[in-house]
């Protein structure tokens, strides 16, 4: 085992973000995989749109529930262990959806990659932390969260091109070795054969890279504080004592409802709504969501860092304004008819909410001690997947199945699914604008602080 040093080299540090990054692009591109062959899934199953979204929320239900008492174990043990088992665990599950038979073991596979996901979550943002300064985070945060769009992206466009075009690109002899050929659609099923794959090689990268010591870029007073060991109860009272932890994970919570549906739902209302199929709407939902993401996550870490510079509230600022402006882009998603004009507003609605990325999660570790940060994510994840995500797939799905035939009564659209989905995404909008206006009310509140991002409440 290599031990930790005290000492960070730039070297160190790079290498940290760089391996941390590419097993983050992985992490997406394993979860959203399923958004994008989702109908095809729904046909072999006979699933309803509820049914489907269910296996959205069985993930980030397991996920949710495991961060906690992972983050808190991994405040107190060798991190990159975590991650190395962590990507492991899930890279092995993904492909155990390759072989399904029943919704019920899909559901199963589905919790197995939330575990392992969770343990990951934690750790890698706490471990970035502790090889950068606190002036530069929120640029190396975007990089690592630049995984959001552009691993949702590749997940988008893997799975929806590999399920159309699996029988032409492959010959029959990989499905015959692969034992795929006596399933009915081999073609999901082989994208989560894929996607999962390259973790398994991640996982030893993470295993031999260099332990960060915890802290070993913050201020004295941090170090200083950071020094005790704290129970599970202390670390929670510590985390809710830290105003920039509460304003930003109830924003985040709000916009990851959001966000949530939206990758879920966003290829499917391509089908419905504008007739693509479903490799296309895949590739072009994915193509919009990394052109989107990658510019917002990389201008959003920039921005971030120039506005804590000017003021403690500098991170939550940025994040507010931006998700003020993708309320409004999202709700005008479902109104027009012309596909450009969807794909523009969808650009940015996407673009708004993925300009918060770095600068929020600067807020989310920054306003907190070393010797609490996993805890500080794994709790933050805890919120945000509870109240947000874990819910929107299946309360989205649950809308579109319940008013789509009494719109397409009402003249509302030209079919049920359609009608009822466009509803919900025009709905799912209001959470985030209202997440924005939380943001901007703490980044107002931090600045009025003497401690300003560090503070805490006595």
């Amino acid at each position: 085992m290599t031990p930790p040093s005290s000492e960070v080299s730039r070297a160190q540090a790079w290498g940290t973000l760089l391996i941390l990054t590419a097993i983050n692009f992985l992490n997406f591109i394993d979860r959203y995989v399923l958004s994008s062959v989702v109908d095809s899934i729904s046909s072999e199953f006979v699933l309803s749109d509820a049914q489907a979204g269910l296996l959205a929320v069985m993930f980030m239900v397991v996920y949710t529930v495991a961060s906690p008492f992972i983050g808190f174990l991994s405040d107190r043990s060798i991190r990159k262990y975590f991650v190395a088992g962590a990507v492991a665990l899930w890279s092995l599950a993904t492909v155990g959806n390759a072989y399904v038979e029943d919704y019920e073991s899909m559901l199963a596979m589905r919790a197995l990659v939330g575990i392992g996901e969770a343990g990951y979550a934690a750790a890698a943002p706490a471990m970035i932390s502790d090889v950068f300064s606190p002036k530069e985070r929120g640029r190396k945060l975007a990089y690592f969260y630049l995984a959001i769009p552009m691993g949702s992206a590749i997940g988008f466009m893997l799975g929806g091109a590999i399920s159309a075009n699996a029988t032409e690109w492959f010959g029959p002899g990989l499905f015959e070795f692969l034992r795929l050929d006596a399933f009915p659609a081999p073609g999901w099923r082989l994208a989560f054969w894929i996607a999962g794959i390259p973790g398994l090689i991640f996982a030893i990268a993470a295993a031999v890279m260099r332990e960060p010591v915890r802290g070993a870029m913050d201020t004295p007073e941090s170090k200083a504080e950071a020094a005790s060991q704290l129970g599970p109860k202390q670390a929670v009272k510590r985390l809710f004592a830290s105003p920039a932890w509460r304003y930003a994970t109830a924003g985040m919570t709000l916009l990851t409802f959001t966000m949530g549906a939206l990758a879920f739902w966003g290829p499917t209302f391509l089908i419905r709504v504008h007739g693509y199929d479903e490799g296309a709407a895949g590739t072009v939902f994915g193509g919009v969501t990394v052109v989107a993401g990658l510019i917002a996550t990389l201008l959003g870490g920039f921005l971030g860092d120039r506005a804590y510079a000017k003021g403690a509230g500098g991170y939550l600022k940025v994040s507010g304004w931006g998700l003020v402006f993708a309320g409004p882009a999202l709700a005008l998603v479902p109104v027009f008819g012309a596909p450009i004009l969807v794909l523009i507003l969808i650009f940015a609605a996407e673009f708004f909410m993925f300009l918060n990325t770095g600068p929020i999660n600067a807020a989310v570790v920054g306003g907190v001690p070393s010797n609490v940060r996993a805890s500080a994510m794994a709790l933050n994840v805890l919120f945000i997947h509870t109240f947000g995500d874990a819910a929107s797939p299946y309360l989205v799905g649950l809308l579109s199945d319940s008013t789509g035939p009494a719109l397409v009564a009402a003249g509302i659209g030209e079919n049920a699914a359609g009608a009822g989905l466009s509803l919900g995404i025009m709905l799912s909008a209001i959470p985030v604008f209202l997440g924005g206006v939380w943001l901007l009310r703490g980044a107002k509140y931090l600045d009025g602080l003497p401690d300003g991002m560090t503070a805490k409440d006595r």
